[in-house]
């Protein structure tokens, strides 16, 4: 038969109702623990209180956490008309929404930028841009700025139904089949 060892005797047994107490009293800093119980003439190492202290804490269930959103979930549910979002996207989206005043008006400037596109209204680009600016947000900042150096040619893109930027290539109707689907990483050399 297999006895097991008894556990051997150390320099933290005479000290260890007084931690038990203090953790139990939710000091949990073994710094502070160590300082108390080396006055009280304990000469072992920090490394033995705390080793005793970490047993003590409690760790947090980690297969009970959600894990957070990823900025790629976070950017999709902004760029999304928000009817197209389910409910738990929308409330998350929300309560991150309340936690920072830049994201918010960013999202606002996003999706305002969105309704001018699909709605074509570009007559509204000018005050988007100043509200853009105002806003002070780096990237969109530059975006706006960007948009200024051909102001004319982005806003007949917002306003024009027949704008070939959504649609893609769109085909003349002059060009026969052949010249529609011709482009230059297609052509060979004559033998």
């Amino acid at each position: 038969m297999i006895v097991g060892q008894k556990p051997r005797p150390s320099s933290l047994d005479p000290f260890k109702p007084h931690l038990l107490r203090r953790i139990a009293e939710d000091c949990l800093k073994a710094a502070t623990l160590h300082r108390e119980i080396a006055a009280q003439g304990f000469t072992g190492k920090y490394g033995i209180v705390r080793a005793v202290v970490e047993q003590h804490r409690t760790r947090p269930d980690l297969s009970k956490m959600t894990k957070p959103p990823s900025v790629r979930e976070v950017t999709g549910w902004i760029c999304r008309p928000p009817d197209q979002l389910i409910e738990r996207d929308t409330d998350q989206l929300r309560a991150i929404l309340e936690r920072s005043p830049e994201l918010t008006a960013a999202a606002d400037l996003v999706r305002s930028f969105a309704q001018m596109m699909a709605g074509l209204h570009g007559d509204r680009l000018g005050e988007w841009i100043a509200a853009a600016q105002q806003a002070g947000l780096p990237g969109i900042t530059s975006f706006a700025t960007g948009l200024t150096n051909d102001l004319d040619a982005v806003t007949a893109g917002l306003t024009l139904p027949h704008s070939s930027g959504a649609g893609g290539r769109q085909r003349q109707p002059d060009q026969d089949d052949q010249t529609a689907d011709v482009r230059p990483s297609r052509l060979r050399p004559a033998p």
